[in-house]
């Protein structure tokens, strides 16, 4: 009985693992069912070759331009600039017959060099002071710790500004 049982179930489960599609049955891309585009990519898509098609047409229209004024240059579309800052030299602005260009690009700002020695020492100090504070001040660590900290970092903040000012930072 139990392998009579075994081999129908078997069967039926065998029968319902199809790979045809029934129409209706949780399929939803049969014939007749259409699927919503709730997301808008088919608009997208829509725009995106319209806005192609323009700047591929702008693009032809001025480099057909550049041919026939004969500009050996190529044709600059709307893009955004670039970071080089172009100026003019002092005979383009008043006009004189030769004309040229410099770009200069913006200076690199000099790299960090981490904290400074006022930082460390304000740091250090105050972690110090808090750990020495709460020794001392049996009765009440948490009031030992606070004034060791303030008065650790003040201390360690005054020694490393002192030698930051050595150095000329």
């Amino acid at each position: 009985m139990k392998t009579t049982l075994s081999v129908i179930a078997i069967a039926f489960l065998l029968a319902a693992c199809t790979n045809s599609p029934q129409p209706g049955i949780g399929n939803a891309n049969v014939a007749g069912v259409q699927i919503a585009d709730t997301v808008g990519f088919a608009e997208y898509k829509n725009w995106k070759a319209q806005k192609d098609l323009l700047e591929f047409n702008e693009y032809k229209q001025a480099k057909y331009t550049a041919i026939v004024a004969g500009t050996p240059t190529r044709p600059v579309l709307n893009r955004r600039s670039t970071n080089a800052v172009k100026s003019k030299t002092v005979s383009e602005r008043r006009g004189s017959g030769s004309a040229s260009t410099s770009t200069s690009y913006p200076a690199k700002a000099p790299k960090k060099k981490g904290w400074s020695k006022a930082a460390k020492g304000t740091a250090i100090g105050a972690g110090s002071g808090a750990v020495i504070g709460a020794v001392v001040n049996k009765r009440n660590r948490a009031v030992g710790a606070v004034i060791g900290g303030v008065s650790g970092g003040a201390v360690g903040y005054g020694i490393g500004r002192h030698m930051d000012k050595k150095d000329g930072r």
